[in-house]
């Protein structure tokens, strides 16, 4: 299988640990931060879309607090959380504006990306902010969440918000150059692993788990983040965000800390998803136009072409589609729930608002988010 190139990515996420956005627990490192985003308009300006993940405002907040030891009780997390976003927001405000570009807090915690309504607005959000050369700034939303703060760490979170948006490549930036084959502070025989496919067995013997002492994450849970990403067909790069000019020297290609490779390819990952995990839960019968559309054009599924809702779903449940004479012609994700459908059945896309009162989507089920069954395909060709 090819090398994945960084250069061929077109979106990215990048994931900013705690000891990189902060001065080893002393504050805001606003002269890392200010590199790290200068690089970032550099991609930015290639026409790559860029997500970041912040690690920090608990780090942040225990500094401006004057609290030196980082504090087990939840109530006090949060509340250093609660001061140290308000930095950490006005950090990022200030150096993407300096660079000329435009910057959004996205708050988010697990929980948010495990329900299916407040996943596909946290989706469309980020899409609608990329597609406007909008960088999304995204946080874990430590003031509220619980067991995240005491147990987790952004490299899952970020591993989540790649498979939300099928992100090309993840980013993990901490202070390790990469995944050592020991641990390089015990082993000085320890060498640095430049590639791996993600499903590598060996990779768990090479963690260390170790922490930092304010961070959550060590190397086993950024192999775990990466297992995650590869789901949706998103490839890994673990790397230090201290080496000068990381992120430039990653979109010319040069062999820089861990590549973490997946195999799946995106499109057929999500595919894949969708044939082998999914249950129908609705039905909708098209017309010819639009069955035509479908097959032969590789058209998305606009509510002009229905004729027919059988069934109750929800917005982003799958649905089975059919033609007329009751034939499968394929799965795939809904925009709008079963009574929104029936609704909007043969309106132009233009004049679901006016009946709606808004509209979540264009299209009824978009071309990405949909399976053509492999027979009605060949009978096309």
């Amino acid at each position: 299988m090819k090398k994945f190139n960084f250069s061929e990515a077109e979106k990215i996420v990048i994931k900013l640990g705690s000891s990189i956005v902060t001065n080893d627990g002393n504050g805001l490192d606003e002269r890392c931060l200010s590199s790290l985003i200068k690089q970032i308009s550099i991609l930015s300006s290639q026409n790559k879309k860029i997500i970041l993940v912040s690690s920090g405002a608990v780090a942040a907040g225990l500094k401006k607090l004057g609290i030196k030891k980082k504090p087990k009780i939840l109530s006090e997390l949060q509340s250093s959380a609660a001061v140290g976003q308000m930095d950490l927001v006005r950090m990022y405000e200030k150096l993407f504006s300096d660079n000329n570009l435009i910057s959004a807090q996205v708050l988010l915690t697990h929980d948010d990306l495990s329900d299916r309504k407040r996943y596909l607005n946290a989706r469309s959000t980020i899409f609608n902010l990329i597609k406007n050369n909008v960088i999304p700034v995204i946080n874990e939303n430590d003031t509220v969440a619980s067991e995240e703060i005491r147990f987790g760490d952004n490299d899952t979170l970020a591993a989540m918000v790649a498979n939300l948006i099928e992100a090309d490549i993840l980013v993990l930036l901490t202070d390790q150059d990469g995944l050592f084959s020991s641990d390089p502070s015990q082993d000085k025989n320890a060498r640095l692993i430049s590639h791996s496919y993600i499903d590598d067995k060996n990779l768990d013997d090479s963690a260390t788990g170790t922490k930092s002492k304010i961070g959550t994450g060590g190397m086993t849970t950024k192999i775990l983040a990466a297992r995650r990403a590869a789901l949706s067909g998103t490839h890994t790069i673990i790397a230090s965000g201290k080496r000068s000019n990381i992120l430039v020297d990653l979109s010319k290609d040069e062999d820089i800390g861990t590549l973490l490779q997946s195999r799946e390819v995106k499109l057929v990952a999500r595919k894949k998803w969708l044939v082998e995990n999914l249950k129908s839960n609705g039905r909708i019968f098209i017309d010819d136009g639009a069955e035509k559309a479908l097959i032969q054009k590789g058209k998305s599924l606009l509510v002009a072409g229905v004729i027919k809702v059988t069934g109750t779903f929800d917005r982003g449940e799958v649905i089975q589609c059919t033609n007329k004479s009751g034939d499968e012609i394929l799965k795939g994700i809904v925009n709008y729930n079963s009574d929104e459908v029936k609704k909007i059945i043969g309106l132009s896309s233009d004049k679901i608002e006016s009946v709606l009162g808004y509209v979540n989507e264009s299209s009824l089920i978009h071309r990405n988010n949909m399976i053509i069954r492999q027979t009605v395909r060949k009978e096309n060709d």
